[in-house]
């Protein structure tokens, strides 16, 4: 849906020229940012701003800052911090609301979640009531307060100030100014070690690395009244950290920086969710048994990403501190376990630890299931029994700080696998609306029209110029003129990720594009190249032609007495001969009932030249599709040419030069002579959409035939296994519709992949790429025998 700015010319009318061209200039990148929805409360937060006669500067700061907020935290922020602003109006001046306002978008990159932001908010609240003169000055130091405090710790800084200079106003402002020793004293005391903000990218770049794949982790704040954060914990698939980790020291052990913690907290947690297949029920437990099994899980995805990789090890094992005279709580036992499963030269002698190692080490094979964990678990709890030690939920916790809650696992609730394939990724459904001519008439010079609009207007034919009426045939469209080549409806298909062994629903989107026309003289030059072996398959391919009916002679059971070998058989009795028995025959009516469709690579790889050879790669395939194209037209079989490339998940590019109620004549030529290479080769989805226009096809047998010169690959994903497992699970996902697969590779190295992808009778290595082009109509041949 376009979104006018003229539309709220009523709203927007009591502002100044000043401020209507601050937002026009910022409008652009406003509409960027925002949702419809999210557009109508930036005016009319805009407007509200305006009406409280603080001046025209603190509307045009609302202008600037909200769409940075927005971008930082989500839109969903804005309307609280208009609210903020409107309610601190009786309170402070102007000119500390604008302050706010242009300090926002700081605060709301270095808190980096919405939640903290309106704590934030909240927090300035609560200031301005018991420090007034001193929320100006800390505003103007804010981006240097968030370089060192969490959010907890700039409260703690703040609120001491506000009560130590309650009311010496003089003192106040040198204490919110850092200008006073004892305001840098407090700085220094609640300074934590590392924030999650200045390592938040590096994080997320080390567990793509380790899963090779994303993980979306939140800052967490904890009570404001202590240093002590929350602990890490796992929610609607989401990663939540402390907002800062201090160094950890412990006497005698070399310290573990901030940095390093993160890592530890982040990739074991990454560990649950990776590992973590279905949730473990709760039903019949008692807190005790919970706790036994939470450690015992903790153990299970631990070693399971020590066995994949084993620098984790090393990781986790030295911030685990519990020795074996710690026995005067069950917390100290479970902290003793946690380390005894971890650290194979941790040494305890406690029977009970003994018995935990020897049940995890006999449970090695069967670690895949978390079923193991529970039954390690309840056995160790009733064990634990014996020592008549009880057990306190509030107090008896694991001390190791990288350690999770554990609450991801437990179920309290049924697991939307759904909702946790899609969890961090915030889009925008697209609508198509099909509208007529006038509506598309009075809508089409829309400037802020962007890809992201909730709605999208269609027109279900070519419109052209009005000064081209009835030229149609010299006239441009609008889309030749202006626009973009026209899309297909967005056709969304699952991907199969072999890390996590779950189908990610929705993740790949393929767009069918027009394919453009090139100059038909490269198809008859081709056909005029390789004349000798299209007369050579003359007879191979009249023998495929369908004959008609047929008798098939000599059988001992058929439909009617064939009369030759009848009267055989009676000279063969009258000589005193054993008669052949075969004297029956049958009418068999010969038909083919085949539906073709031929896929290709288009990637940029196949710009490259074959080695020792003056051609491309695609220049082979185009030759290698119009002799097999002619092939299939001989025989009259229905048949498609489809090619694709990709640009990451969201554009899979798909064009059809030919479609299967198409001729074989000029315009699919033309076509299949436009055809270039381009972008990467995400296989899995093109396959999936191949197969979805042969389900169309009511022909009884469907082959599609995969030309391909590499193994496949895009952009957004760096590895290698797991498109390959994805192009894998298509081709089983389409020959469940009762499409046979085929693959002919150009790369000299597919034999490492390929038979894993379409099978080993289902696929074809050309070593010798310049025998393609004979190749190809003789393996079809074989193929729809």
């Amino acid at each position: 849906m376009s979104f006018n700015l003229a539309d709220y010319a009523e709203l927007l009318e009591d502002l100044s020229p000043h401020s209507q061209d601050a937002l026009r200039a910022n409008w652009h990148e406003a509409t960027k940012v925002f949702s419809p929805r999210g557009l109508d409360n930036y005016l009319k937060g805009a407007a509200a701003i305006r009406g409280l006669g603080k001046g025209d500067s603190l509307v045009e700061t609302w202008i600037e800052e909200a769409p940075m907020v927005a971008k930082e935290v989500g839109e969903d922020v804005v309307g609280d911090l208009a609210t903020a602003s409107l309610e601190l109006a009786s309170r402070t001046s102007g000119t500390v609301i604008e302050l706010l306002l242009a300090t926002s978008a700081t605060a709301a990159n270095r808190l980096g979640d919405a939640d903290l932001f309106l704590k934030f908010l909240q927090f300035i609240n609560t200031l301005i009531a018991q420090a007034p003169r001193g929320v100006r000055p800390m505003l103007d130091k804010l981006e240097i307060l968030f370089q060192h405090l969490t959010l907890g710790g700039l409260r703690r800084w703040a609120l001491w100030g506000a009560h130590a200079h309650r009311t010496n106003y003089e003192e106040q402002i040198r204490y919110f100014s850092l200008e006073s020793k004892e305001s840098l004293a407090m700085l220094q005391k609640e300074r934590k070690g590392t924030l999650l903000v200045d390592v938040q990218r590096r994080i997320n770049m080390y567990l793509r690395a380790l899963w090779a794949r994303d993980f979306f982790m939140r800052p967490t704040s904890g009570d404001f009244e202590t240093r002590e954060g929350y602990r890490p914990y796992i929610e609607d698939y989401l990663l939540h950290v402390p907002d800062a980790f201090d160094d950890f020291t412990v006497e005698g052990l070399e310290p573990v920086s901030g940095l390093e913690l993160y890592r530890a907290t982040a990739a074991h947690c990454a560990a649950h969710v990776v590992e973590t297949k279905l949730p473990i029920s709760a039903e019949a437990l008692n807190p005790m048994q919970m706790a036994v099994i939470s450690v015992i899980e903790d153990a299970r995805v631990e070693t399971l990403s020590i066995r994949r990789f084993p620098g984790l090890k090393q990781l986790w094992s030295k911030l685990h501190t519990a020795t074996p005279e710690m026995k005067g709580s069950m917390g100290d036992y479970l902290n003793r376990l946690a380390r005894a499963l971890l650290d194979d030269s941790y040494q305890d002698n406690d029977p009970w630890i003994i018995e935990a190692r020897t049940l995890f080490a006999l449970a090695q094979e069967k670690l895949d299931s978390n079923l193991t964990s529970w039954d390690i678990g309840v056995q160790l709890a009733h064990s634990f029994s014996q020592k008549r030690i009880p057990f306190n939920p509030r107090t008896d916790l694991l001390t190791a700080p990288y350690r999770d809650d554990n609450r991801y696992f437990w179920e309290f609730e049924e697991f939307d696998f759904n909702k946790a394939a899609g969890a961090g990724y915030e889009s925008v459904k697209q609508v198509r609306k099909y509208v007529n001519v006038m509506e598309m008439a009075n809508e089409i010079d829309v400037e802020t029209a962007g890809d992201d609009a909730e709605e999208i207007w269609v027109l279900g034919t070519e419109l052209f110029p009005y000064e081209n009426i009835g030229d149609e045939s010299n006239g441009k469209s609008f889309n030749e003129l202006e626009g973009k080549e026209p899309i297909s409806d967005p056709f969304h298909y699952s991907e199969w990720d072999y890390q996590i062994q779950l189908e990610r629903p929705a993740w790949a989107t393929v767009l069918e594009k027009r394919a453009k026309s090139g100059d038909l003289q490269i198809i008859e030059g081709i056909t005029a190249q390789y004349k000798r072996e299209i007369h050579r398959m003359k007879f191979l391919l009249d023998a495929m032609q369908p004959q008609g009916v047929q008798r098939i002679r000599r059988l001992e059971d058929g439909d009617e007495i064939d009369i030759n070998a009848a009267i055989a058989s009676f000279t063969d009795i009258r000589l005193g001969n054993q008669p052949d028995p075969r004297i029956m025959m049958r009418s068999v009516r010969k038909t083919r009932d085949f539906s073709i469709l031929v896929l290709l690579d288009l990637s940029e790889s196949t710009n490259e030249k074959v080695q020792d050879q003056e051609y491309s790669v695609r220049e082979l395939t185009q030759q290698a599709c119009v002799l097999l194209a002619d092939a299939i037209h001989k025989v009259g079989d229905p048949f498609a040419i489809h090619g694709f490339c990709s640009d990451g998940r969201h554009d899979v590019e798909y064009y059809r030069f030919k479609d299967f109620d198409q001729h074989w004549d000029e315009t699919p030529k033309a076509k299949l002579a436009g055809m270039t290479g381009q972008l990467s080769t995400r296989m899995g989805a093109a396959i999936r959409h191949a197969g979805h226009h042969l389900q169309l096809q009511r022909s009884a047998k469907k082959l599609l035939i995969v030309i391909t010169d590499g193994e496949p690959a895009d952009v957004d994903v760096r590895d290698p296994q797991y498109l390959r497992y994805d192009s894998k699970k298509a081709v089983e996902e389409v020959a469940r519709l009762g499409v046979t697969t085929y693959c002919m590779s150009l790369d000299p190295r597919a034999d490492n992949y390929v038979s894993r992808i379409f099978g080993q009778k289902n696929y074809m290595v050309v070593d010798h790429v310049q025998r393609l082009p004979e190749k190809l109509p003789l393996l079809y041949a074989g193929l729809t025998r």
